[in-house]
């Protein structure tokens, strides 16, 4: 448990020592790209509690998810269309879902591990 988080604040600190600015023109893409990681990584914490998380499913959707949808912004863009709003909702509602299962498995656990005190 200590690597992901250690992994993290790595990513954070090379963050902010070497900022990345994403140009306007692409902002789009990375935005819907981004979504589409982070629905990944809480499909696999969810597949994680549920007991069923598999590797290679996890690290095939969040590159293949994430291609995908910088794909369909793309295409979206060429024809005119803003498909990314589609993406943007669809990847949002499916994070905050997987948060919800996330956020109800450890306040599950926390309350089961609190000794109840009886009445007085």
């Amino acid at each position: 448990m200590i690597l992901p988080i250690l992994g993290l604040l790595l990513g954070f600190l090379l963050g902010y020592v070497f900022p990345v600015v994403i140009p306007l023109a692409y902002a789009k893409f990375f935005s819907v790209a981004l979504l589409a990681s982070l629905d990944a990584v809480f499909g696999g914490l969810r597949a994680a509690i549920n007991g069923n998380f598999d590797n290679t499913v996890f690290i095939s959707g969040f590159f293949i998810n994430a291609l995908l949808a910088a794909f369909l912004v793309f295409i979206g863009d060429r024809l005119g269309i803003d498909l990314y709003y589609v993406a943007l909702l669809t990847f949002g509602f499916r994070i905050f879902k997987n948060l919800a299962v996330v956020r109800r498995h450890l306040l599950k656990t926390r309350t089961h591990e609190r000794p109840h005190l009886p009445d007085e």
